[in-house]
């Protein structure tokens, strides 16, 4: 992990959409001025659960897991962050422990303010502390409704939501290097390793993909997207 020392713009980052027209200049500039970007290389933990809450945590770029594990140190994905998502929401001001842990998928970049800062920000702002509020209540949203969506769906269905999610969402391609193992696949869609490998290879042999490694190519979309509906 590295920290990165730079000129603070955020007017042009995602952040002003939480404290622009809510906080003034001087507090912007403050916080600006207070922020800190750390660099994450691949598997590398941003968050830890269990461990105090002490920054309120933005995703500039790169690619995150939020993941729990239990007391027999098994983990299960909540959600996969990223570009401009708060991987810190979830359990900022519900505990000060963090629920959670947050792993980087990919070179990532956070931008960390101190809890203090915005917990004092929001004690003495209403509008601010309803803006955080709708963050949350939208983040927290998402992350439900995606896990109802996937624990719906058959075996089938849920591997294929996983693949065209990181083909829409995240890369934009329908080729691309999938950026979790068959294991962390079965940890988000509730399978055992053993029936995502099984499923993925069905679907290279039916020619709905292509797998090389861990590059995927999406050769029949419109069929997947029916697996994904129906399955």
């Amino acid at each position: 992990m590295s920290e990165i020392k730079m000129k603070c713009q955020c007017e042009y980052c995602d952040l002003r959409d939480l404290f622009f027209g809510h906080v003034s200049a001087d507090v912007m500039t403050d916080v600006c001025s207070t922020k800190i970007e750390q660099s994450f290389e691949k598997g590398e933990q941003i968050v830890r659960q269990g461990e105090r809450v002490r920054y309120f945590r933005y995703l500039k770029e790169g690619l995150v897991k939020l993941f729990v594990t239990d007391n027999q140190d098994k983990s299960q994905i909540i959600t996969i962050g990223k570009p401009f998502d708060f991987v810190s929401l979830l359990s900022v001001f519900s505990d000060r422990n963090h629920k959670y842990s947050v792993s980087a998928l990919d070179t990532s970049v956070t931008c960390s303010i101190e809890i203090e800062k915005i917990l004092d920000l929001a004690n003495g702002n209403g509008p601010f502390a309803v803006n955080v509020m709708q963050k949350m209540s939208q983040i927290s949203d998402n992350v439900i409704l995606n896990s109802l969506e996937i624990r719906k769906k058959h075996l089938r269905g849920r591997t294929a939501h996983v693949l065209l999610f990181f083909a829409d969402e995240i890369f934009k391609s329908d080729k691309f290097e999938l950026p979790i193992s068959r294991k962390e696949i079965a940890e988000y869609i509730g399978m055992t390793p053993e029936n995502v490998i099984r499923t993925l290879s069905e679907f290279r042999k039916d020619k709905l993909i292509h797998i090389n490694g861990k590059l995927i190519e999406i050769l029949d979309k419109p069929k997947l997207n029916l697996i994904s509906e129906h399955g």
